[in-house]
């Protein structure tokens, strides 16, 4: 397998399985991932992305019309990477499923996530994890369409509070140590990073550059014309 920096082996997941039913309907005939923002999909935004942070393999969950990112991204030669496939057609198991059931193919090492429905100029986080950590968040001050935050950030560990002040950006760096107790199924991911901020086990970093949730078409329409 490739290897990255001091002989890492550096690989991503792309959480594209959803079916974007707030994009609708311009999600009825195209993944939510490959629509286009400013002239480029997300999903190929993102691998741009992960490749310039030394990613080499690239695991895509796919569910809704996944046949369609299968054949715009084939296996990655296009884009400098190895891209493998965590297939869910007709069982999408929500973010902490469709990561646990890509284990196998995501390696021993911390590996990076990213949901496909962002946009962000961001550069992607150091997939070096202190020793004492499980994960990594990437957090964004929270936007004016969200009615609060999720997390707060002190000393560089992720915390739980009453009236939070930044959001999760929805890109992330796991250790497969992290989804030790779990199962397969379908299960979200919020709950296990709330338990593992309680317990001060997420580092974590505020980007406070260019980052959107490409949630609906009125957003998309307003960074498109932006």
């Amino acid at each position: 397998m490739p290897t990255g920096l001091g002989g890492f082996d550096l690989r991503a997941m792309i959480l594209a399985a959803g079916r974007g039913n707030r994009l609708r309907p311009i999600t009825d005939i195209l993944p939510k991932s490959l629509v286009e923002v400013r002239g480029r999909s997300m999903l190929e935004r993102h691998l741009d992305m992960v490749k310039a942070a030394g990613v080499d393999t690239v695991v895509i969950n796919i569910d809704w019309l996944g046949e369609m990112i299968r054949e715009r991204i084939g296996m990655g030669a296009n884009y400098g990477l190895e891209v493998l496939y965590s297939d869910e057609t007709g069982n999408v198991l929500e973010t902490g499923g469709g990561i646990f059931k890509a284990l196998p193919l995501l390696g021993d090492d911390p590996f990076l996530v990213v949901n496909a429905d962002i946009y962000t100029d961001m550069p992607m986080p150091s997939l070096r994890l202190d020793d004492d950590v499980l994960g990594h968040l990437v957090l964004v001050p929270k936007p004016s369409f969200k009615a609060s935050g999720d997390f707060d950030l002190v000393e560089g560990r992720v915390q739980n509070s009453e009236s939070p002040t930044l959001t999760f950006s929805g890109v992330a760096v796991y250790r497969p140590e992290f989804f030790a107790a779990c199962e397969p199924g379908r299960f979200p991911l919020a709950p296990m990073l709330q338990a593992a901020a309680d317990e001060g086990k997420l580092s974590g970093e505020i980007y406070a550059g260019s980052w959107e949730d490409v949630g609906t078409p009125e957003r998309l329409a307003q960074i498109n014309q932006s």
